[in-house]
Protein backbone atom coordinates (compact mmCIF):
# COMPACT_ATOMS: atom_id res chain seq x y z
CA UNK A 1 0.00 0.00 0.00
CA UNK A 2 1.52 3.70 -0.99
CA UNK A 3 1.90 5.67 1.63
CA UNK A 4 1.93 9.34 0.97
CA UNK A 5 4.42 12.50 1.78
CA UNK A 6 3.63 16.22 2.01
CA UNK A 7 6.69 17.62 0.17
CA UNK A 8 7.37 21.33 0.93
CA UNK A 9 9.31 23.02 -1.41
CA UNK A 10 11.49 26.28 -0.16
CA UNK A 11 14.21 28.45 -1.23
CA UNK A 12 17.15 28.81 -2.70
CA UNK A 13 19.68 25.58 -2.19
CA UNK A 14 16.83 24.82 0.71
CA UNK A 15 15.08 23.47 -2.21
CA UNK A 16 18.19 22.15 -4.29
CA UNK A 17 18.81 19.75 -1.69
CA UNK A 18 15.15 19.19 -1.60
CA UNK A 19 15.55 18.07 -4.49
CA UNK A 20 18.53 15.50 -3.65
CA UNK A 21 16.53 13.74 -0.98
CA UNK A 22 13.95 13.13 -3.09
CA UNK A 23 15.91 11.97 -5.48
CA UNK A 24 17.10 9.21 -3.34
CA UNK A 25 13.61 8.61 -2.15
CA UNK A 26 12.27 8.04 -5.01
CA UNK A 27 10.31 4.83 -5.43
CA UNK A 28 12.57 3.37 -8.21
CA UNK A 29 15.58 3.57 -6.64
CA UNK A 30 13.63 2.31 -2.83
CA UNK A 31 11.32 -0.36 -4.13
CA UNK A 32 8.92 1.91 -1.45
CA UNK A 33 5.97 2.79 -2.68
CA UNK A 34 5.54 6.44 -1.29
CA UNK A 35 3.00 9.03 -3.40
CA UNK A 36 4.59 12.64 -3.04
CA UNK A 37 2.42 15.37 -2.58
CA UNK A 38 3.61 18.80 -3.33
CA UNK A 39 3.36 22.15 -1.96
CA UNK A 40 4.97 25.56 -2.60
CA UNK A 41 6.63 27.01 0.69
CA UNK A 42 8.46 29.30 -1.09
CA UNK A 43 8.84 32.88 -0.14
CA UNK A 44 7.46 34.75 -3.21
CA UNK A 45 4.31 32.03 -2.98
CA UNK A 46 3.96 32.58 0.77
CA UNK A 47 3.82 36.10 0.23
CA UNK A 48 1.30 35.70 -3.06
CA UNK A 49 -1.39 33.65 -0.55
CA UNK A 50 -0.56 35.67 2.27
CA UNK A 51 0.52 32.08 4.34
CA UNK A 52 -2.73 30.20 2.59
CA UNK A 53 -0.48 27.65 1.34
CA UNK A 54 1.19 26.61 4.59
CA UNK A 55 -2.00 26.34 6.30
CA UNK A 56 -3.07 24.27 3.38
CA UNK A 57 0.13 22.34 3.45
CA UNK A 58 -0.05 21.78 7.16
CA UNK A 59 -3.61 20.31 6.92
CA UNK A 60 -2.73 18.11 3.92
CA UNK A 61 0.36 16.62 6.14
CA UNK A 62 -2.17 16.20 8.94
CA UNK A 63 -4.33 14.20 6.99
CA UNK A 64 -1.33 11.96 5.55
CA UNK A 65 0.54 11.87 8.87
CA UNK A 66 3.98 12.39 6.93
CA UNK A 67 5.80 15.29 5.44
CA UNK A 68 9.81 16.68 4.00
CA UNK A 69 10.37 19.90 4.59
CA UNK A 70 12.50 22.15 2.74
CA UNK A 71 14.92 24.86 3.99
CA UNK A 72 12.60 28.81 3.75
CA UNK A 73 13.48 32.01 4.18
CA UNK A 74 12.15 33.60 7.20
CA UNK A 75 11.96 37.64 5.94
CA UNK A 76 12.84 40.01 8.82
CA UNK A 77 10.74 43.26 7.67
CA UNK A 78 7.68 43.45 10.35
CA UNK A 79 4.10 42.87 8.69
CA UNK A 80 5.63 40.39 6.00
CA UNK A 81 4.65 36.74 6.23
CA UNK A 82 7.49 35.53 8.89
CA UNK A 83 8.15 32.23 9.30
CA UNK A 84 6.63 28.96 7.92
CA UNK A 85 7.96 26.95 10.97
CA UNK A 86 6.14 28.98 13.55
CA UNK A 87 2.13 28.26 11.87
CA UNK A 88 3.10 24.60 11.08
CA UNK A 89 4.27 23.20 14.11
CA UNK A 90 1.07 25.42 15.06
CA UNK A 91 -1.01 24.12 12.73
CA UNK A 92 -0.13 20.46 13.17
CA UNK A 93 -0.18 20.43 16.86
CA UNK A 94 2.86 19.57 17.02
CA UNK A 95 4.59 18.74 20.44
CA UNK A 96 8.30 17.95 20.23
CA UNK A 97 11.57 18.72 17.98
CA UNK A 98 13.72 15.92 17.61
CA UNK A 99 17.47 16.58 16.65
CA UNK A 100 20.79 14.51 17.01
CA UNK A 101 24.03 15.59 16.32
CA UNK A 102 26.53 12.61 15.40
CA UNK A 103 30.27 12.11 14.94
CA UNK A 104 30.95 12.35 11.08
CA UNK A 105 33.35 9.83 9.47
CA UNK A 106 36.87 12.11 8.53
CA UNK A 107 35.51 15.22 10.84
CA UNK A 108 36.93 15.79 14.05
CA UNK A 109 34.23 16.76 16.74
CA UNK A 110 35.12 19.73 19.27
CA UNK A 111 35.37 17.19 22.21
CA UNK A 112 35.55 13.71 21.80
CA UNK A 113 32.43 12.26 21.21
CA UNK A 114 32.01 9.08 20.43
CA UNK A 115 28.25 8.61 20.13
CA UNK A 116 25.00 10.81 19.09
CA UNK A 117 23.38 13.25 21.61
CA UNK A 118 19.57 14.32 20.92
CA UNK A 119 17.97 16.94 22.13
CA UNK A 120 14.04 16.98 22.31
CA UNK A 121 12.12 19.93 23.17
CA UNK A 122 9.28 21.11 23.45
CA UNK A 123 7.62 22.58 19.67
CA UNK A 124 5.52 24.74 21.29
CA UNK A 125 5.48 27.05 24.68
CA UNK A 126 7.54 28.74 26.65
CA UNK A 127 9.65 32.08 25.18
CA UNK A 128 7.79 31.08 22.34
CA UNK A 129 4.82 33.20 21.67
CA UNK A 130 5.18 34.76 25.07
CA UNK A 131 3.03 38.15 25.85
CA UNK A 132 5.51 40.72 26.24
CA UNK A 133 5.60 44.52 27.32
CA UNK A 134 7.60 47.85 28.76
CA UNK A 135 6.49 49.58 31.71
CA UNK A 136 7.53 53.27 32.91
CA UNK A 137 11.09 55.55 30.70
CA UNK A 138 14.27 55.99 30.72
CA UNK A 139 16.31 54.48 33.34
CA UNK A 140 13.19 52.73 34.72
CA UNK A 141 11.90 51.40 32.04
CA UNK A 142 11.15 47.21 33.21
CA UNK A 143 10.54 44.70 30.68
CA UNK A 144 8.18 41.70 31.53
CA UNK A 145 7.07 38.70 29.91
CA UNK A 146 4.55 35.96 31.26
CA UNK A 147 5.82 32.21 29.51
CA UNK A 148 3.74 29.16 29.71
CA UNK A 149 4.30 25.63 29.65
CA UNK A 150 1.82 22.72 29.39
CA UNK A 151 2.09 19.48 32.17
CA UNK A 152 0.76 17.73 28.63
CA UNK A 153 4.25 18.83 26.80
CA UNK A 154 6.36 18.62 29.23
CA UNK A 155 4.71 14.54 29.46
CA UNK A 156 5.23 14.25 25.78
CA UNK A 157 9.17 15.67 26.08
CA UNK A 158 10.04 13.16 28.87
CA UNK A 159 8.35 9.94 27.32
CA UNK A 160 9.87 10.28 23.83
CA UNK A 161 13.12 11.49 25.86
CA UNK A 162 12.86 7.84 27.42
CA UNK A 163 11.68 5.95 24.48
CA UNK A 164 13.99 7.08 22.45
CA UNK A 165 17.02 6.45 24.98
CA UNK A 166 15.63 2.62 25.07
CA UNK A 167 15.96 2.52 21.30
CA UNK A 168 19.30 3.92 21.19
CA UNK A 169 20.60 2.02 24.29
CA UNK A 170 21.43 5.58 25.82
CA UNK A 171 20.85 7.88 28.76
CA UNK A 172 18.14 9.96 29.68
CA UNK A 173 20.54 13.09 30.80
CA UNK A 174 20.44 17.33 31.74
CA UNK A 175 17.03 18.84 32.09
CA UNK A 176 15.67 22.39 33.39
CA UNK A 177 16.91 24.70 36.08
CA UNK A 178 14.40 23.28 38.90
CA UNK A 179 15.77 24.45 41.65
CA UNK A 180 15.79 27.83 40.63
CA UNK A 181 11.81 27.28 39.23
CA UNK A 182 10.53 24.75 40.94
CA UNK A 183 6.84 25.70 39.96
CA UNK A 184 7.80 26.15 36.09
CA UNK A 185 10.99 24.61 35.32
CA UNK A 186 9.71 22.00 37.80
CA UNK A 187 6.54 20.56 35.83
CA UNK A 188 9.14 19.13 33.41
CA UNK A 189 11.53 17.65 36.12
CA UNK A 190 8.24 15.91 37.72
CA UNK A 191 7.30 14.51 34.24
CA UNK A 192 11.27 13.48 33.27
CA UNK A 193 11.24 11.66 37.22
CA UNK A 194 7.78 10.11 36.29
CA UNK A 195 8.58 8.51 32.99
CA UNK A 196 12.46 7.76 34.53
CA UNK A 197 9.95 5.69 37.17
CA UNK A 198 8.10 3.81 33.55
CA UNK A 199 11.75 3.24 32.06
CA UNK A 200 13.57 1.48 35.11
CA UNK A 201 16.07 -0.15 32.38
CA UNK A 202 16.75 3.11 30.89
CA UNK A 203 19.95 5.16 32.68
CA UNK A 204 18.85 8.59 34.21
CA UNK A 205 21.13 11.34 35.09
CA UNK A 206 19.04 14.62 35.82
CA UNK A 207 21.16 17.49 35.76
CA UNK A 208 20.39 21.37 35.83
CA UNK A 209 20.95 23.10 32.13
CA UNK A 210 23.80 24.90 33.29
CA UNK A 211 25.19 21.37 34.38
CA UNK A 212 24.04 20.08 31.22
CA UNK A 213 26.11 23.02 29.17
CA UNK A 214 29.20 22.06 30.90
CA UNK A 215 29.66 18.39 31.26
CA UNK A 216 28.69 18.04 27.76
CA UNK A 217 31.87 19.95 27.00
CA UNK A 218 33.72 16.89 28.24
CA UNK A 219 34.25 13.69 26.19
CA UNK A 220 31.44 10.96 26.10
CA UNK A 221 31.46 7.29 25.53
CA UNK A 222 27.53 6.88 25.53
CA UNK A 223 24.49 8.12 23.36
CA UNK A 224 22.70 11.03 25.25
CA UNK A 225 19.10 12.26 25.11
CA UNK A 226 18.45 15.61 26.93
CA UNK A 227 14.77 16.91 27.18
CA UNK A 228 14.40 20.51 27.19
CA UNK A 229 12.65 23.14 27.43
CA UNK A 230 11.64 25.04 24.35
CA UNK A 231 14.09 27.84 24.43
CA UNK A 232 16.80 25.59 26.51
CA UNK A 233 16.17 23.50 23.88
CA UNK A 234 16.75 25.46 21.03
CA UNK A 235 19.87 26.45 22.03
CA UNK A 236 21.06 23.17 23.20
CA UNK A 237 20.33 22.17 19.49
CA UNK A 238 22.26 24.67 18.10
CA UNK A 239 25.29 23.80 20.27
CA UNK A 240 25.17 19.73 20.18
CA UNK A 241 25.32 20.17 16.29
CA UNK A 242 28.57 22.51 15.80
CA UNK A 243 30.42 20.29 18.81
CA UNK A 244 30.31 16.98 16.33
CA UNK A 245 32.10 19.82 14.00
CA UNK A 246 29.59 20.35 11.34
CA UNK A 247 25.92 20.77 11.48
CA UNK A 248 25.70 18.86 8.06
CA UNK A 249 25.38 15.35 9.65
CA UNK A 250 21.83 16.15 11.50
CA UNK A 251 18.40 15.78 10.48
CA UNK A 252 15.28 17.76 12.57
CA UNK A 253 11.98 16.08 13.14
CA UNK A 254 8.88 17.72 14.49
CA UNK A 255 6.21 15.41 16.35
CA UNK A 256 2.91 15.36 16.61
CA UNK A 257 1.77 12.66 18.98
CA UNK A 258 -1.75 10.55 19.95
CA UNK A 259 -2.94 10.37 22.92
CA UNK A 260 -1.53 7.24 24.13
CA UNK A 261 1.84 9.08 23.05
CA UNK A 262 2.50 7.22 19.60
CA UNK A 263 3.53 9.46 16.78
CA UNK A 264 0.37 11.05 15.17
CA UNK A 265 2.22 13.45 12.13
CA UNK A 266 6.06 13.83 11.55
CA UNK A 267 7.53 16.68 9.40
CA UNK A 268 11.47 15.85 8.52
CA UNK A 269 13.57 19.03 7.60
CA UNK A 270 17.59 19.73 8.00
CA UNK A 271 18.47 22.01 11.27
CA UNK A 272 20.24 24.55 8.14
CA UNK A 273 19.49 27.26 6.42
CA UNK A 274 19.00 28.36 2.73
CA UNK A 275 22.72 29.24 2.14
CA UNK A 276 22.00 31.71 -0.70
CA UNK A 277 25.55 31.83 -1.44
CA UNK A 278 25.51 28.39 -2.77
CA UNK A 279 22.58 28.74 -4.95
CA UNK A 280 22.90 27.16 -8.42
CA UNK A 281 26.64 25.87 -8.18
CA UNK A 282 26.24 22.54 -6.85
CA UNK A 283 28.31 22.84 -4.22
CA UNK A 284 25.77 22.47 -1.35
CA UNK A 285 26.28 19.83 0.91
CA UNK A 286 23.18 17.37 0.90
CA UNK A 287 23.54 15.11 3.64
CA UNK A 288 21.77 16.52 6.18
CA UNK A 289 18.26 16.19 4.04
CA UNK A 290 19.23 13.09 2.74
CA UNK A 291 19.02 12.14 6.43
CA UNK A 292 16.25 13.83 6.93
CA UNK A 293 14.21 11.45 4.23
CA UNK A 294 15.73 8.65 6.00
CA UNK A 295 14.61 9.76 9.34
CA UNK A 296 10.95 10.05 7.71
CA UNK A 297 11.20 6.39 6.76
CA UNK A 298 11.99 5.01 9.63
CA UNK A 299 9.24 6.37 11.28
CA UNK A 300 6.89 4.82 9.06
CA UNK A 301 4.77 1.55 10.13
CA UNK A 302 6.00 -0.86 7.54
CA UNK A 303 9.54 -2.47 8.20
CA UNK A 304 10.57 -2.45 4.68
CA UNK A 305 10.26 1.16 5.03
CA UNK A 306 12.14 1.74 8.42
CA UNK A 307 14.72 -0.97 6.54
CA UNK A 308 15.45 1.51 3.96
CA UNK A 309 15.97 4.70 6.22
CA UNK A 310 18.71 2.51 8.21
CA UNK A 311 19.89 1.16 4.78
CA UNK A 312 19.93 5.10 3.26
CA UNK A 313 22.00 6.27 6.09
CA UNK A 314 24.71 4.01 6.17
CA UNK A 315 24.69 4.34 2.38
CA UNK A 316 25.71 8.39 3.01
CA UNK A 317 27.95 7.67 6.12
CA UNK A 318 29.80 4.86 3.96
CA UNK A 319 30.38 7.05 1.14
CA UNK A 320 32.21 9.40 3.80
CA UNK A 321 34.21 7.13 4.96
CA UNK A 322 35.38 6.65 1.40
CA UNK A 323 36.07 10.16 1.18
CA UNK A 324 33.43 11.01 -0.93
CA UNK A 325 32.08 14.25 0.62
CA UNK A 326 31.16 18.03 -0.52
CA UNK A 327 33.55 20.59 -0.21
CA UNK A 328 32.43 21.67 3.70
CA UNK A 329 33.74 18.25 4.44
CA UNK A 330 36.82 18.29 2.89
CA UNK A 331 36.17 16.45 -0.33
CA UNK A 332 35.69 17.46 -3.73
CA UNK A 333 32.35 15.92 -4.60
CA UNK A 334 29.47 17.88 -6.13
CA UNK A 335 26.38 18.34 -4.69
CA UNK A 336 25.06 15.27 -7.52
CA UNK A 337 27.59 13.22 -7.16
CA UNK A 338 27.20 12.92 -3.24
CA UNK A 339 23.71 12.29 -3.94
CA UNK A 340 24.41 9.56 -6.69
CA UNK A 341 27.08 8.15 -4.35
CA UNK A 342 24.21 7.65 -1.62
CA UNK A 343 22.09 5.97 -4.46
CA UNK A 344 24.94 3.41 -6.02
CA UNK A 345 25.93 2.35 -2.34
CA UNK A 346 22.30 1.90 -1.29
CA UNK A 347 21.92 -0.44 -4.69
CA UNK A 348 24.38 -2.67 -3.32
CA UNK A 349 23.46 -3.26 -0.60
CA UNK A 350 19.02 -3.01 -0.48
Amino acid sequence: MSQTVIVLKGDQTGQELLEEALRILDPKVTGIEIDFEYFDLSLAYRRQTNNQVVWEAARAMTKAGYGLKAATITPEGKGDVGSPNAILREALDAQVIVRTGRPLPGINPVVDLKSPITVVRMAVGDAYGAKEWREGKGAEEKAYRTEGISREICQYVAEYAFRHARSVGGKVFGGPKYTVSPIYEGMLKEEMDAAAARYPDVPYEPQLIDATYALLCRAHGEALVIPALNRDGDCLSDLVLQMFGSIAGAESLVIGFEADLSPRVVMAEAPHGTAPALEGKNEANPLAMILAGAALLRTFPDGKARACGIAIEKSAFRCLEAGVCTGDLGGTATTREFTQAVIDGLGKNW
